[in-house]
């Protein structure tokens, strides 16, 4: 769908080729408007750049919908050839070696790059607002517990043991 073949980013003049995308990601109902340049380092081709755009999501919180802002930066490494051969066991993988590999395939995955990119850029707990609570949360006294044994606790006095 929306990809650059690694033939068009070797002919550029510096192996340098920046392009601009603006498309839906239909399965997360988001727009996203990025500036990617991809660049050719011998066996690796770098990606960077930078996306804006807009998801609808759903409040943790009230369930409510609402739309999420995008804005993140892109940086990732493409190896053009496979790398199984050179890591037969397992390596620990530490800060920026993450390398996606092609396998050989002639061109990179724009839709699948930023499809991944959105997914990881979104919070953890979707929350539609700072003040969002819809009554969820009670007052000390408006608690009223659930198993009458705990009754006891509500006359408990804490006294402050600054004085040793």
């Amino acid at each position: 769908m929306y990809s650059v073949k690694i033939k068009d980013i070797e002919k550029e003049e510096g192996k340098v080729l920046t392009q601009h995308f603006n498309f839906e990601i239909k399965e997360l109902s988001a727009n996203v408007d990025s500036s990617l340049t991809f660049k050719s380092l011998g066996e690796f081709i770098e990606v960077t750049g930078h996306v804006n755009g807009e998801i609808n999501l759903e409040c943790d919180i009230c369930l409510e919908p609402y739309v999420q802002k995008l804005d993140f930066d892109i940086d990732e490494t493409y190896a053009k050839t496979t790398l199984y051969g050179e890591y037969g066991n397992e390596v620990e993988l530490r800060n920026g070696q993450f390398v996606t590999d092609l396998n050989g395939a002639d061109e990179i995955d724009v839709y699948d790059l930023l499809y991944q990119s959105v997914i990881l850029s979104l919070p953890n707990k979707k929350v539609c607002g700072i003040n969002c609570s819809e009554g969820l949360f009670i007052t000390d006294e408006e608690y009223q517990p659930a198993d009458e044994r705990l009754e006891i606790f509500k006359n408990v006095e804490l006294k402050d043991n600054q004085s040793k």
